[in-house]
């Protein structure tokens, strides 16, 4: 069985023993008064990786980010990148440039002017100016529009001159802080794939910050999930969502169906768990799950089948009652009541304009799923 990966690239430097990270936090900590931001915190970024911090508010992703771009000292712990000890070294002295979720444009200055304004800081000769911000137009697709000044933009395009400047210095890592979030939802998706595209034309590392899991699931290589300071996981996008490694990652990516219960009996890879309701659950794969154990299943409601008739042939089946259902267009939503109260999400794809089986309110129904459908989860 292939493990799960990157699906956009060939590019997993994580699975190499050999590979030195580019970026490393090395239990660091970060306490403002009362208040740990950051707790005892060790995470590490490969060079050329599109790097995901997702988090809740308060969960410390933000507070990483500016530690790493200068703008706070760890109180504990350090920094590295490229090997070197980022301690006492100023954020204009760092070798990575920081994007904003405010772009922070000069509404005075034109495109091709802001675009300019740090090569100008640094002193580069004006033709050499001239050829990068040149450059930087063409790869965001804004040469049209050199000429303009912030206002005359759409929320998009100066999202794209924020970003030109961002790259323009040619920093070694670029940093973003919610840099989608100002954007209405089409637009930010088809941002998304642009951000990645860029990415890997740059061969720049990226470390986005966001709190939008679809966001990170569709743009990062990995995705470190956070909470309360603390690294929960750190995992591809089709690993966190399909390996979580605990009851918080699973529910705090996408949606998911908790079964609670202890594991009756074991036998090789497979197990028998025992649910409250009285309900047996037989899974394939019990990971490090003992006899006696409490335990949850964890199943995506896609991975749960929806009909009125008792399933064949499957393991795991349940009658209920459909207590809510929501119609999306290419899928529809069941939430189903099972006798102990509670309630099961499953979703089913329209694939077709009329359906064999409807179900509506109040409808008596079967969910049912595979004994490889879910996951395991001890902790």
């Amino acid at each position: 069985m292939k493990s799960l990966g990157s699906i956009r690239r060939d590019f997993a430097p994580w699975k190499d023993p050999s590979a030195k990270p580019y970026i490393a936090f090395e239990n660091v900590t970060k306490v403002f008064g009362d208040f740990t931001a950051v707790d005892d915190l060790s995470l590490t970024i490969f060079e050329k990786e599109f790097f995901a911090l997702l988090g809740g508010s308060g969960s410390g992703k933000s507070t990483l980010l500016r530690m790493l771009a200068g703008f706070d000292e760890p109180t504990k712990g350090r920094i590295l990148l490229d090997g070197q000890d980022l301690a006492g070294i100023p954020p204009y002295r760092r070798p990575l440039n920081m994007m904003f979720q405010s772009y922070a444009l000069f509404p005075h200055m034109t495109v091709e002017a802001n675009i300019a304004f740090g090569l100008k800081q640094e002193g580069m000769p004006k033709a050499d100016i001239a050829a990068r911000v040149a450059e930087m137009l063409k790869l965001v697709k804004l040469e049209q529009f050199a000429k303009r000044k912030p206002h005359q933009l759409s929320g998009g395009q100066r999202q794209r001159v924020a970003l030109a400047r961002s790259v323009a210095k040619r920093p070694k890592v670029l940093l973003l802080d919610e840099p989608l979030g100002a954007l209405d939802k089409k637009l930010r998706e088809e941002t998304q794939f642009e951000l990645m595209d860029l990415q890997q034309s740059l061969g720049l590392t990226f470390v986005i910050v966001t709190h939008d899991q679809e966001e990170a699931m569709t743009m990062a290589d990995r995705i470190a999930i956070l909470d309360k300071g603390q690294v929960m996981q750190v995992a591809t996008p089709a690993e966190i969502y399909e390996a979580p490694a605990s009851r918080f990652v699973a529910s705090f990516v996408g949606n998911v169906n908790m079964f609670e219960g202890t594991v009756a009996a074991r036998e090789a890879n497979k197990a028998r768990i025992a649910g409250a309701s009285g309900a047996e659950i037989f899974v394939e794969n019990a990971g490090d799950a003992a006899a006696g154990n409490a335990v949850a299943f964890a199943v995506r409601p896609e991975k749960i089948k929806v009909s009125s008739k008792r399933p064949e042939g499957s393991a795991n089946a349940m009658e209920g009652e459909v207590f809510d259902l929501a119609y999306l267009g290419d899928m529809t939503v069941y939430h189903v009541r099972l006798p102990d109260g509670q309630v099961v999400k499953a979703s089913a794809l329209n694939s077709s304009r009329l359906t064999d089986d409807p179900l509506t309110w109040n409808d008596r129904a079967w969910i049912s799923f595979q004994p490889d459908a879910g996951v395991v989860l001890t902790r």
